[in-house]
């Protein structure tokens, strides 16, 4: 099989876990790179990649890199490409594009001049060309300009891998899925041993969790990759690889996965997640306040948690108490286990008391983040 040069992209600050897992995939030549991981391998290796990784928000396949240091030059580079081997002329399409420190700086009008160089090397005598279409195309291409040099890629995806598939209920505000496994993975979890989310809203990290104490892949419950749309797909191979990702993984039998949430809708929502997901028999939920769970000892397990940050005006007061408690809960009655809790708020964060923890940046949305991780 043809061998390419890929890109899996992730959040800032989860490419050295994303790079982990390439290397742990077995996918040839990686290199951590910033905004995500670049490896080589087969069309064989994509569709495992996009089944397999669970930080990875994408991964694309570089198609072309060339100059653009204007709007002619991006036009001709993308018109000179042989686009039928992607696309019929009655496809859809869409484009996305990022800028940097270039001529061009509108990543929407870059995006559009690299919509008119595919329609237009498409476009049939009777004038049948492709529909832009934001919603599931049939091909979804990737620009990122740098400095003036263009790469221009295939998003091998389509949605964003985040959107999992066994999502029944969204919550409010719930954690994208691929931060949620990048929390499980950076609190260094041993798999075993008892993990706890006191708030554990719609089950967003109990599911991850599970997915990866069981060593399932996260993208076998989707319906649909990008590179399903493509000419000359095949199917059937693609369907033997499936197949085997969706039969892996076993899950540990003592596995104890407890979940707290103070809201009895929001409870049931993580119900109904694990349920969608078959690994409702993984976890335990309750309905009760982050307070109120009452640790063993000796059980020496993991809490790894998303507290709510006060984005709202006047929230962040009415959550001081709240961190403040929780913070003295750790202390007192946590000790031996290990932390990683999520924070978008560093005024709340230091409510906690936990000054000689780890803090490593991340971002959840359009929101920077802490991750605070430690053994208490």
């Amino acid at each position: 099989m043809t061998r390419h040069i890929f890109f899996a992209t992730c959040a800032p600050g989860v490419e050295s876990l994303l790079y982990a897992e390439v290397r742990a995939l077995g996918l040839n030549r990686p290199e951590q790179q910033v905004g995500g991981v670049r490896f080589e391998g087969t069309l064989e290796d994509c569709w495992k990649a996009n089944l397999w990784l669970r930080t990875a928000v994408r991964v694309l396949l570089r198609l072309e890199r060339f100059h653009a240091p204007d709007d002619d030059a991006l036009y001709q580079a993308v018109l000179a490409v042989d686009w039928s081997e992607h696309l019929s002329p009655s496809g859809t399409l869409w484009v996305d594009a990022q800028c940097k420190d270039s001529n061009l700086d509108h990543s929407r009008y870059v995006a559009q001049r690299v919509k008119d160089g595919v329609v237009d090397r498409l476009r049939t005598e009777d004038g049948t060309r492709p529909d832009v279409q934001r919603e599931d195309p049939d091909l979804r291409l990737h620009l990122h300009l740098y400095r003036d040099r263009a790469t221009l890629a295939l998003d091998t995806s389509g949605e964003s891998l985040h959107k999992r598939g066994w999502r029944q209920a969204q919550g409010v505000a719930p954690l994208a899925e691929t931060l949620a496994a990048a929390m499980v993975l950076a609190s260094g979890w041993d798999r075993r041993s008892p993990l706890i989310d006191p708030f554990c809203g719609s089950g967003t990290l109990l599911v991850e969790a599970a997915l990866i104490a069981g060593d399932m892949a996260p993208g076998v419950f989707r319906k649909r990759f990008g590179f399903e749309g493509w000419p000359g797909h095949d199917a059937d191979a693609y369907a033997a690889v499936h197949a085997a990702a969706a039969s892996a993984g076993e899950m540990p039998r003592k596995l104890r996965l407890m979940g707290f949430d103070s809201d009895g809708a929001r409870a049931a929502e993580a119900q109904a997640n694990l349920e969608s997901a078959g690994l409702a028999h993984t976890c335990e939920i309750e309905v009760a306040q982050a307070l109120e769970f009452a640790p063993r000892p000796g059980w020496n397990g993991w809490i790894v948690c998303n507290p709510p940050y006060g984005e709202r005006m006047g929230e962040e007061k009415k959550l001081i108490p709240l961190y403040r408690d929780f913070g003295r809960l750790l202390r007192e009655c946590c000790e031996g286990f290990s932390l990683a809790l999520l924070s978008g708020n560093p005024d709340l964060a230091r409510r906690l008391e936990l000054p000689d923890f780890e803090r490593r940046a991340l971002q959840n949305g359009s929101i920077p983040c802490e991750l605070i991780l430690g053994r208490i």
